[in-house]
Formats: C-alpha cells, structure tokens, sequence
C-alpha cells in the first residue's frame, strides 16, 4: 500500500492537503490518524496532527495502472480505456493507438500474453476471480470471424476424404471457438490432443 503522510494543524486540514498533493476526491482515499493533534494551552504544548492518506484500491484504476506501467516500458504511447462489470467479475480493455499490429502479434500471441500477465497481476491484488479480456482493433472478433470460416473448410475437406484433421496448436480461446462452430454438425466430432503450448483440434468424421 503506497501512502502518503500528511502533517498540518488540524485532521482536517491535513486531509485537505493530502487531496490536493494526491490530485484527487475524498471518496477515492482511505486515511489512518496517527496523531489527532492539540492546540495545547494559549498555543504553548500545541501538536500538529498528523493523517496517512492512500488511494482506495479499484479493479479499474488498478488495471489502468499495470497496463500504463507496461506500454511507458514498451516506449509505446497507447489510449487504454477499461471498462468493468457491475459484479466486478469481468473487465473489458479496449488499447487505441499506432502501430497495435506490435501488440497484437503472430496470431494474437502478444495481445495474449499481455492478458494473462494482467490477469495474473490483478489475481495478486483481489481474493476473488475477475477476468480480464483485452482487445484492440476488434482482433478478437476478426480472429472468431477466420477460424469460425476456418472450421467450416476443415469439417467440409473431413466429409470429403473422411480422414481426420489435425490443425495448428491453438490457444483455449481459439480451441472453444473451432469446437463450438461445429458442436452442432451432424457428421463430425471434434476434440483436443496434446500438451500445452502444443494442444489443437482434431476434426473426425462421426460413425453412424
């Protein structure tokens, strides 16, 4: 917890200051008094109060921070824009700026290990699970988009030979797509094999 403290006249006064240095409200901190303070008698024996004062501790302003942290490492400038749940169980995060083709990397690879590792760190500060989704550029629905298309080529070249086929290793998020796009065919299976980072889809033609 980074605090700051804060030494002036009254408990009052010292919280005033410590919005001001801090650059925020009163409703988004969280104080602890060491020392109340006294005016003593006609000024003699007087003590100053004394306040620690930190922000409150938000999913928003946390994810913000961490993602921040990380592009200013990067030396990218990039626009992040967090959006969370009411439940606080999912957080949406839209990146803008130039050259998100770095982030997005081979086959989505960077975006998502930018995602687990937020994931990660936002596990260590909350005793609850709360999912992180992190997008830019609408990749995520351009990437359903392909291997939705992508499943329906596999399923059709399966009927076609009735041998089975194996696609590329694929993370849990493209798996579940490619399994649900042809959960409901009539003539063929799919299932996982492997270990990760080498797990991927096999499609087989059903028996009848």
């Amino acid at each position: 917890m980074d605090y700051i403290e804060v030494t002036a006249k009254t408990v009052d006064d010292a919280i005033t200051e410590g919005l001001i240095k801090l650059g925020t409200t009163s409703d988004k901190i969280e104080t602890e008094i060491i020392e109340k303070g006294s005016s003593g008698f006609l000024g003699i024996g007087s003590k100053p109060a004394v306040v620690k004062i930190w922000r409150k501790f938000t999913v928003k302003d946390f994810v913000w921070n961490f993602l921040n942290d990380v592009f200013q490492a990067m030396k990218m400038n990039v626009e992040i824009n967090v959006v969370v749940s009411e439940d606080e169980k999912n957080v949406d995060v839209e990146l803008k700026g130039d050259d998100m083709g770095v982030l997005i990397g081979k086959r989505g690879q960077t975006l998502d290990s930018l995602q687990y590792i937020t994931n990660l760190a936002l596990g260590k500060q909350v005793n609850e699970f709360v999912k992180v989704k992190i997008d830019t550029e609408d990749y995520r629905k351009r990437r359903k988009d392909t291997l939705e298309n992508l499943a329906k080529n596999i399923a059709y070249k399966v009927k076609r030979t009735k041998r089975p086929v194996s696609l590329e290793p694929m993370n849990p998020f493209e798996r579940r797509v490619i399994h649900s796009a042809l959960q409901n065919d009539k003539y063929v299976s799919t299932h996982s094999e492997g270990d990760e980072p080498f797990r991927h889809v096999v499609v087989t033609l059903k028996r009848h």
